[in-house]
């Protein structure tokens, strides 16, 4: 027992001087960095800042493209729609000279920008509180607006927008009016083809005195930074409508020739009943003088 009670004692002890000791010195169990652990470790620092960094920009650039294209996806798509109900309501006559189709992919002969002419029937007023009727003039064509920057006055950009002209009450004898409105911007490509039954064409005039089978309108933005251009294609057909087209402006030009004719052929007639009228008293007299006899 007391061999037990004397080593307990001493490990107390022993316990007690080795806590005296770590109070008295605390600098012996505690340990810092050095100055190449220091170095190490901003160095890593920064290298994981510079990357979170790039991610960070890298990420918000293709956030702000993707909007961009979206945007402008969307607005040529608008436009493209647009173009095709106001086609749907196409102004339809019997009589292909009360109806009007223009349309060229390079523009007027003067070297305007392309364009598409035609008469629409609707009835959303373009103007409000003003007397108009059902039957519009709509042309799209290509255009460019300068504008301003706002941190310096004299540089300025053109900016190719495609516009829409709706003009109320159209009148042949006047000059083109109407409501301009921009309906998509950045359009590079406005190309518009006509099918007349056998070939295409890239113009329609009014000599046509019809309307073709169809045509195709291909809208395209110009091409960006990164990617390719958005192109948006679509194709309006009415074969029934231009062969009864062509079938009035055949009956027409059939009907003049026969009037022609009709006319020629009246004068001899005419003259034929005059001698036969004349013939009626010579044979009368003839009669007479012979009863004479």
């Amino acid at each position: 027992m007391s061999r037990t009670a004397n080593n307990r004692f001493r490990i107390a002890d022993c316990r007690l001087r080795i806590g005296e000791d770590t109070h008295r010195n605390p600098q012996s169990t505690i340990r810092g960095f050095t100055l190449a652990e220091v170095l190490v470790a901003s160095t890593i620092s920064g290298f994981v800042a510079l990357v979170a960094v790039g991610a960070l920009n890298a990420l918000a650039g293709s956030a702000q493209t993707v909007n961009r294209t979206t945007e402008t996806t969307s607005e040529i798509r608008f436009a493209a729609r647009m173009m095709a109900r106001d086609l749907a309501n196409l102004y339809r006559d019997v009589n292909p000279q009360n109806m009007k189709l223009l349309g060229s992919t390079e523009g007027t002969a003067k070297g305007g920008p392309p364009f598409l002419t035609f008469y629409m029937s609707g009835r959303a007023k373009a103007r409000a509180n003003q007397p108009e009727g059902d039957l519009y003039e709509v042309e799209y064509f290509l255009g460019t607006r300068q504008q301003e920057t706002a941190r310096t006055e004299e540089s300025s950009e053109e900016n190719t927008v495609l516009f829409r002209r709706l003009w109320p009450n159209p009148d042949k004898e006047r000059q083109p009016g109407g409501i301009l409105t921009p309906i998509a911007e950045n359009i590079g490509v406005f190309q518009v083809r006509f099918f007349d039954g056998k070939q295409w064409t890239e113009q329609w005039t009014e000599e046509m005195q019809s309307l073709p089978e169809c045509f195709e309108v291909t809208l395209a933005t110009l091409p960006p930074t990164k990617g390719d251009p958005i192109v948006e294609t679509f194709t309006v057909t009415f074969p029934r409508l231009s062969k009864s087209g062509a079938a009035a402006a055949a009956g027409q030009q059939g009907g003049a020739s026969e009037g022609g004719r009709g006319q020629q052929g009246s004068g001899p007639s005419s003259t034929t009943e005059s001698a036969s009228g004349s013939g009626g008293p010579q044979g009368n007299s003839g009669g007479g003088s012979g009863g004479k006899r």
